[in-house]
């Protein structure tokens, strides 16, 4: 059996012939991307950001557990509350000027822990 290696390089090996113990609990780690992870655990950020785009400010909405058809929706949704242009890509959702009160509020109402992030 090849051995695994971890993200710092660290090889993790079972030790030979070693089994669990009776009574141990096995943990299991969730996928990355979950299928449906629940509004209330989401942790979503209602942030700013001007990098790359010449000056110009984007309110960027990171965290939503959604795929991306729903993630899409969301974001013609919140375009339209905003009357402004946008874009969901990369499992974020960014919409052009700063309106990131008005997002909190709007993703509050929909049932997201929202929550404003930078300055």
């Amino acid at each position: 059996m090849k051995p695994k290696a971890t993200f710092r390089g660290a090889v993790i090996r079972p030790a030979p012939g070693a089994r669990l113990q009776p009574g141990t609990k096995v943990v299991r780690m969730p996928a990355t991307g979950a299928s449906n992870p629940s509004a209330k655990d989401a942790r979503v950020r209602v942030g700013r950001e001007v990098a790359g785009r010449g000056g110009k400010g984007v309110s960027v909405i990171t965290g939503l557990p959604l795929g991306t058809p729903e993630l899409e929706a969301l974001a013609t949704q919140l375009k339209k509350v905003c009357g402004a242009g946008g874009a969901a890509k990369d499992g974020r959702i960014e919409i052009q000027g700063d309106h990131r009160d008005r997002l909190v509020a709007e993703l509050t109402k929909l049932g997201y822990d929202a929550k404003r992030s930078g300055g």
